[in-house]
Formats: C-alpha cells, sequence, structure tokens
C-alpha cells in the first residue's frame, strides 16, 4: 500500500515514513504543498497524511485543489492546531479524518487502517474471500484456520487485490503499491510474489489477464 506523507518537521516527517515502512506500507515523504502536488500527478496513493502549516502552499489549499479536481483519495490531516473551528475547516474541505499533534504512531496507523477499510466498502477489520482470512492489522494470513507464512511484499500484494476484487491490477499498479521513491524495484518482483502466493494459496486464487495484470475474482 503506497502512502503520501506531507510534513514540513523534518523529525515527524522521517518518523512517520519509518514507522509506515516497518509496518509494510510503501511510503513517499515530502516537505511543502508545492511537492504535495507534484505526486499526487505523477503517483497513485492509498491515502494521504497531510500537515496543514506547509510552506510554498498551505495544507488546506493542497487538499482544496485535490478535492476540485476528483482526486478522491483518503486524507489524513495532520495538525498542531486543536481548535473545533480549525477541524470543521479540514473536514469540510474535503479531509476524511483529523489528528493533532503530538500523537501516537499506533494511533495514526489505526486511523490509517480504517480509512483504507472504508474506502475498500468494508464493514469489519478483516477482509475475507470464501476460506482465506486476511488481517491487515497484524498482517496475519489464515487460510482455512491454517496460518499462511507470507513476506510483507507478498502481504502487499494480496491485500490490493482483494481490495481490488474483481478488478484487474495491472502489474505497474501492484509495483506502485510496492516500492516508496527510494526502493530499488526488481524487474521481476511482482511476477515472483504472484509465483509464491499462489504457491501458498492455492494455484486458482490470482488470475492473470494476459496483457492486462492479475485479478482476484468476487466470491
Amino acid at each position: 500500500m503506497r502512502i503520501l506523507i506531507v510534513e514540513d518537521d523534518t523529525l515527524l516527517g522521517d518518523g512517520i515514513r519509518a514507522g509506515l515502512s516497518q509496518s509494510g506500507y510503501a511510503a513517499d515523504w515530502v516537505e511543502d504543498g508545492e511537492a504535495a502536488q507534484t505526486a499526487m500527478l505523477t503517483n497513485d496513493y492509498e491515502a494521504i497524511i497531510l500537515d496543514l502549516g506547509l510552506p510554498k502552499v498551505p495544507g488546506l489549499e493542497v487538499l482544496k485543489k485535490m478535492r476540485a479536481q476528483g482526486n478522491d483519495t483518503p486524507v489524513i490531516i495532520l495538525t498542531a492546531m486543536d481548535g473545533v473551528e480549525e477541524r470543521i475547516k479540514g473536514l469540510d474541505s474535503g479531509a476524511d479524518d483529523y489528528l493533532t499533534k503530538p500523537f501516537d504512531l499506533e494511533e495514526l496507523h489505526a486511523r490509517l487502517r480504517a480509512l483504507l477499510r472504508r474506502r475498500g466498502g468494508r464493514s469489519t477489520p478483516v477482509i475475507t474471500h470464501g476460506d482465506l482470512v486476511v488481517d491487515p492489522a497484524s498482517h496475519s494470513v489464515t487460510l482455512a484456520e491454517n496460518t499462511i507464512d507470507i513476506s510483507p511484499r507478498e502481504f502487499t500484494i494480496l491485500q490490493l487485490l482483494l481490495e481490488n476484487h474483481g478488478k484487474v491490477m495491472s502489474r505497474s499498479r501492484l509495483e506502485e503499491g510496492l516500492y516508496a521513491w527510494n526502493d530499488e524495484v526488481e524487474s521481476n518482483t511482482v511476477e515472483v510474489h504472484i509465483h509464491h502466493l499462489r504457491k501458498k494459496l492455492g494455484a486458482d486464487l490470482i488470475r492473470t489477464i494476459r496483457g492486462v495484470g492479475y485479478i482476484i475474482d468476487k466470491k
């Protein structure tokens, strides 16, 4: 899952990026509103973590512009301003959630999971597909109640395909969910991870649409 962090506080921004990376997210980090707008034009993100007090372009203006352009990516606002009026402005401008500094990183992770769950149209915290159960909070996978050991990147691909079941996901779209800007992209990574997932979860779970991408069909 690829996340954009927009935070001009170097210590905080790097801390969020490191924490999300350790949890298996591909996290890009920029430090001003102008860079954030460029990043949104050139990459697809599952969610955006947005500070309001940004240089060049204020966070609220970044949010308003992306919503005006039809970008519906979930947004969590970060701000040191905890007044009710500020929260109302952010939410009315298109934010999906609001977190006041200082905050606990685990709470940010939980709010991020909740946003992704709602965006995927799920009412429960786990993803189920037949007898396959995927828990984003614990990064655990069970098949017919048996725990399956999969790598963090295999987990990311599986979650992306399940969250978009019934839709074909291109190889490049899956790669975007795996790699942040500074990660080295290997040429056949997606194919290798798909192969491993099929061995662990069954050859029929993930279907290849030749020349287009991969799909998990609806049950």
